[in-house]
């Protein structure tokens, strides 16, 4: 049985939001546009679109934002721009950066700029290590959360420092903001005050708001009509965003305002893991809506562990599993959406114990 089939089986699931079938989805949709009028964008000008990217800019403090098909366009057209305005194409980004650990190099064979990793990989960002290059940067790309060391954050005042740093040194600031609205819970901040000081942010419509997939890229009205302009250039002019949009904003603000109640039950599930101290989590204190488990085998065992607990118990523990630093060792990431929310206690608890003793039994 496939993985797809395992998790649609499974009557406990643990990460993310409950996944609703094509049909399911669609028909959401369609009922959405149906009480709403909505008409399709042609080719990116649509009254749907533009109000949902006037939306977007407006919750970010910016002047403008555009839709874009994918994050990883938006980010590497962004810092690409960036570079180009400030007469450097050296952009400053963290060893985990998505844009190193997932978009397979596209930013150097494609000739957007020239990447410098900055920091330690398994600490967030701090002032000092921007401080520490002594060369002229074009751009900074911070990542809020940092997903691959389990959604940890700068601290607020090593994040300030940062912006004031980048102002005074002349370098864009860009946030990779994928789950920007899953952190602002951790920094008991909202998105503009969080925001204030980047130069340009890019936000996700699938991860936590649970779209179909595409971004906002948001910035200066002038950055952001170059930036929509080069989207087209790179093939991402599509003649409807509206599937994106609709499945975006037909949920966006019942989410937004559940952020808060996420971040509470993450909480909760890291007092329900401290029964369990054969699992260590990342980071040690939640600080967004996720969090890595470090676990005491390999990565094949983990997913085969997964697997035999949702086909024989119904538990879906994790989607994403990596390789530990450790032989026999691995991570699993957790993200926590709509089913932990809605998931009684003493579920979770014995969801939590069944995992432990598959875990005992392998290691």
């Amino acid at each position: 049985m496939n993985e797809s089939d395992l998790l649609r089986r499974s009557h406990t699931i643990i990460p993310g939001h409950r996944v609703r079938r094509p049909a399911e989805m669609y028909a959401a949709i369609a009922a959405w546009c149906e009480q709403h009028d909505v008409e399709h964008d042609v080719y990116g000008s649509g009254a749907l679109l533009q109000q949902f990217e006037r939306k977007v800019a407006s919750l970010l403090g910016f002047e403008a934002a555009v839709f874009c098909i994918s994050g990883t366009m938006a980010q590497v057209t962004a810092l690409r721009l960036a570079c180009e305005d400030r007469g450097s194409r050296l952009a400053a980004l963290h060893p985990t950066s998505h844009i190193f650990v997932h978009e397979r190099s596209n930013y150097q064979l494609l000739g957007h700029f020239d990447a410098l990793q900055a920091g330690d990989r398994h600490r967030p960002w701090t002032v000092a290590d921007l401080e520490a290059i002594p060369d002229r940067l074009g751009a900074v790309g911070l990542e809020i959360p940092m997903r691959e060391i389990g959604g940890q954050l700068s601290s607020w005042d090593e994040l300030e420092a940062i912006k004031a740093h980048c102002r005074a040194r002349g370098a864009h600031l860009h946030m990779d903001g994928a789950r920007l609205w899953e952190a602002a819970a951790g920094h008991g901040r909202g998105v503009a005050e969080i925001a204030a000081g980047f130069d340009s942010v890019y936000v996700s419509l699938y991860k936590g708001i649970g779209g179909l997939g595409g971004a906002m890229l948001a910035g200066s009205r002038g950055f952001v009509a170059r930036a929509a302009e080069w989207f087209r250039r790179e093939g991402g002019n599509v003649i409807h965003r509206s599937p994106y949009v609709v499945a975006a904003a037909m949920q966006f603000d019942a989410r937004l305002a559940a952020m808060p109640d996420y971040f509470r039950r993450t909480q909760f599930f890291y007092e329900a893991l401290r029964a369990h101290p054969q699992i260590r989590v990342n980071p040690a204190a939640p600080q967004a809506s996720m969090l890595h488990l470090h676990l005491p085998v390999g990565r094949e065992r983990t997913l085969a562990i997964r697997d035999a607990l949702a086909a024989q118990e119904g538990i879906w523990m994790f989607n994403r599993a990596a390789h530990g630093a450790l032989a026999a060792a691995s991570v699993a990431e957790i993200h926590v959406g709509d089913n932990l929310l809605a998931m009684a206690d003493d579920t979770l608890r014995a969801a939590l114990a069944t995992f432990a003793d598959r875990l005992g039994h392998a290691a």
